[in-house]
């Protein structure tokens, strides 16, 4: 089995994806690898009509540029290995794992909200998604219930 040299996080900007980084600086540090961290932003392809609102691309533009400076913060942060920020539109799910397999990343690290029953089942999981869609390991990181 070969360590990961190349991994690449998936954030949400919530608090299990900031323990996944965590956790994915402290394994790369140990093993001499780098770390991309992505962010999604789900643009829905023509807002939400039933309520009249339309996505245009000065939206976009402004959520791109608003999302690159909170990503470009949370990169600087560390400094004990090299991350890389990664920001890309669409949906999560499809994106993290495209962006795996462009990368060559040999692990994915994601949190996890732990959702079950009818809350998982209404959200779906972009965990369990990239999971099954994956070309690679992916180790998701779950907060202890408090």
């Amino acid at each position: 089995m070969n360590l990961p040299t190349n991994i690449l996080v998936a954030t949400d900007y919530g608090e299990s994806s900031n323990a996944a980084l965590d956790y994915a600086v402290g394994l790369a540090a140990k093993l001499d690898a780098k770390v991309s961290l992505l962010h999604v932003i789900g643009v829905p392809a023509y807002g939400v009509p039933e309520l009249g609102l339309a996505v245009t691309s000065t939206m976009i533009d402004t959520l791109v540029k608003d999302n690159q400076v909170v990503l470009d913060k949370l990169v600087a942060k560390y400094t004990q290995v090299k991350v890389t920020p990664i920001l890309r539109t669409g949906e999560p799910r499809d994106q993290i794992v495209q962006t795996a397999d462009e990368n060559r990343a040999e692990l994915i690290i994601m949190g996890t909200h732990g959702r079950r029953g009818v809350s998982r089942a209404l959200l779906g999981s972009v965990a369990e998604s990239v999971l099954r869609h994956a070309h690679c390991p992916v180790l998701t990181i779950r907060l202890p219930k408090r």
